[in-house]
């Protein structure tokens, strides 16, 4: 790809998202604009900030390279991305936005009248926050280090400043307009090269295989592996190697590989003959020598599609509930709800999100099916997720794949920039209420720049975590938390405030504690590896039990207020009235350069 045309197109999003932002601070007269856009921004504006700020890093570049690893089998994960706000509408959206509340440590609060639930809903807020914003910033290095050449560190960086900026200085109001921008560039840059890169392909030669067939190689192909990695070869094939396979060392000699799992190390070049399938990279749980080089860094999506346990409709299943009932926890998605006129408000907003998230998602499968073709190489190098920003080159080429490849460049980094600004929003507005000693638009700027220093030190000390497994261990964790949390507290009037911080720390904890234990090697083989590599079909059971049974055990604890805290969630505004907890603290403040 032209690194000018590259550099090009992401200052444009940049100075597009500052301008932007810029004209959100402009309109940005009171508290209430700058904490929840006074509550007036209407179902459209809504749904597409909704979506732009959804639709991250894991959307754009990780479903289509995860369809090019594995075919088919990851087509559940933009199903469960979309499907999760089929629940969100029928069961939460319009009564979350009654609750007049802000932020979910609010909503706990409110409806439990528990200073000691609201602590506990914002720890679980920041921390699953940090772990969304945390990989933003990673994918934002490594696609500016794709794209440029740069060093790792100044994608993450670029976001950093940009969404710090933006968010400190307009709050909701400003990320309202950039957040509905983003959504459509991202939607544009994907769709326009699609066509172009379906019309290349059907006027190409290439293979017209099923869409579950094994890659192959097009011509003769040389691939160096950067990562210690395990392929896993279906049938007897001979290769040119450099490097070292199987703990041999070679010098540019032929090589038969047997059929089954074979160790690459790391800075070996294999080449591949035109026709010969593309091994399959395996999982490291049965590596004969685990001490010998790094650790797969793909294995961590192998489990759907033949990993070591081989348990694919359990994992299946975990992944579903994982992303089905995880969407309605995000912090960065609640947060939006908060800033509907009301409740029919939020139902049309959640609707009309349905749409714009489902047209998006039929995208980038498109383009991992190509990549199957066109990039097969991908899968063995660890770069699959980069297949959207080659595509261009690979199938139309010339001036035109340049400038291609630089729109999905640009539409990369909306990604980043998009959901970074939401999680930073809804991080910083927990910090500035329940850690910071004071309230107010000085104190949510100062919790802004903490909101994204913390997840941008920890990215550049940890490095190569992938986008899909950070973001994946916030949806199990939120799925096991808030989701019995707003459930429960919705529709059960029984619920106590020690049931819901057992159902929080018993499902929450044990999501975090098992997967956290999974990337950290410490799950045997078989079923316990499953279980805890896919927490969500027994944690999520498990917080709504536990919330359950405590609450039945502490019937005296049932708040005073619930009659009329669930009557406020559940009738229309026109009947009960306003809310207490509409007003967010100094709503009627002007905001003119920080000051109040």
């Amino acid at each position: 790809m032209n690194q000018t045309y590259a550099v090009a197109a992401v200052t444009v999003v940049v100075l597009a998202t500052v301008l932007i932002g810029a004209l959100g601070l402009r309109i940005s007269r009171t508290t209430s604009d700058f904490y929840v856009a006074s509550r007036t921004v209407k179902p459209g504006l809504n749904a597409a900030a909704i979506s732009g700020e959804y639709l991250s890093a894991a959307s754009f570049l990780g479903i289509a390279g995860l369809v090019l690893l594995q075919g088919p089998d990851m087509l559940w994960y933009p199903v469960g991305y979309t499907a999760g706000y089929l629940v969100l509408l029928v069961l939460v959206a319009a009564p979350l936005r009654r609750s007049g509340a802000y932020t979910l440590s609010d909503f706990a609060e409110a409806r439990l009248e528990s200073a000691q639930a609201r602590r506990l809903a914002s720890l679980f807020v920041v921390g699953i926050g940090w772990l969304y914003l945390l990989p933003q910033l990673q994918g934002a290095g490594l696609t500016l280090e794709i794209l440029t050449g740069a060093p790792d560190w100044v994608g993450g960086l670029v976001v950093a400043v940009v969404v710090t900026g933006a968010v400190a200085a307009g709050g909701m109001r400003s990320i309202t307009f950039v957040q509905a921008f983003q959504y459509w560039l991202k939607l544009t840059a994907l769709l326009v090269p699609a066509f172009f890169l379906a019309a290349a392909w059907l006027g190409d030669d290439a293979p017209r295989a099923r869409f579950d067939a094994p890659a192959v190689f097009r011509e003769h192909t040389a691939v160096r592996v950067d990562d210690t990695v395990r392929i896993d070869v279906g049938a007897p094939l001979t290769v040119t190697v450099s490097g070292r396979v199987d703990s041999t060392a070679y010098e540019q000699r032929r090589v038969t590989l047997t059929e089954g799992v074979h160790r690459v190390e790391a800075g070996t070049t294999l080449s591949f003959p035109q026709g010969a399938h593309v091994p399959r990279r395996a999982a490291t749980g049965t590596d004969p020598h685990p001490a010998s080089g790094r650790e797969d860094p793909q294995s961590w999506s192998q489990p759907l599609a033949g990993g070591r346990d081989g348990h694919q409709l359990y994992a299946t299943y975990g992944l579903i509930l994982a992303t089905f009932l995880g969407t309605m926890g995000l912090p960065h998605v609640a947060v939006r709800f908060y800033t509907s006129p009301n409740g029919r408000a939020a139902r049309r907003t959640t609707l009309v999100v349905l749409g714009l998230v489902g047209a998006f998602y039929l995208l980038p499968p498109v383009y991992g099916a190509l990549g199957r073709i066109y990039a097969p190489e991908l899968a063995l190098t660890g770069a699959a997720d980069a297949a959207v920003l080659v595509l261009p080159d690979r199938v139309v080429g010339g001036l035109a794949g340049e400038l291609l490849g630089a729109l999905l460049a640009g539409g990369a980094f909306a990604a980043f920039l998009s959901t970074a600004s939401g999680l930073t929003m809804s991080v910083a507005g927990v910090l500035s209420q329940d850690v910071l000693p004071s309230r107010g638009v000085r104190h949510f700027r100062l919790a802004t720049a903490l909101a994204m220093a913390v997840p941008l030190a920890v990215s550049l000390v940890a490095t190569n975590v992938p986008v899909a497994d950070a973001v994946g261990l916030a949806f199990a964790v939120s799925a096991s938390s808030f989701c019995p949390l707003l459930v429960l507290g919705i529709w059960w009037r029984r619920l106590t405030p020690p049931g819901a911080i057992a159902g929080l720390v018993a499902g929450g904890g044990a999501a975090l504690t098992a997967v956290m234990a999974t990337r950290a090697g410490l799950a045997p083989g078989g079923w316990p590896h499953t279980l805890m590599a896919w927490p969500a079909v027994w944690s999520v059971p498990l917080g709504f039990l536990t919330m359950i049974v405590v609450s039945l055990a502490t019937p005296r604890r049932v708040p005073a207020g619930t009659p009329a805290i669930l009557a406020r969630l559940h009738l229309p505004e026109d009947l009960v009235g306003r809310p207490p907890a509409e007003d967010v603290p100094a709503e009627s403040a002007r905001v003119q350069g920080g000051r109040r």
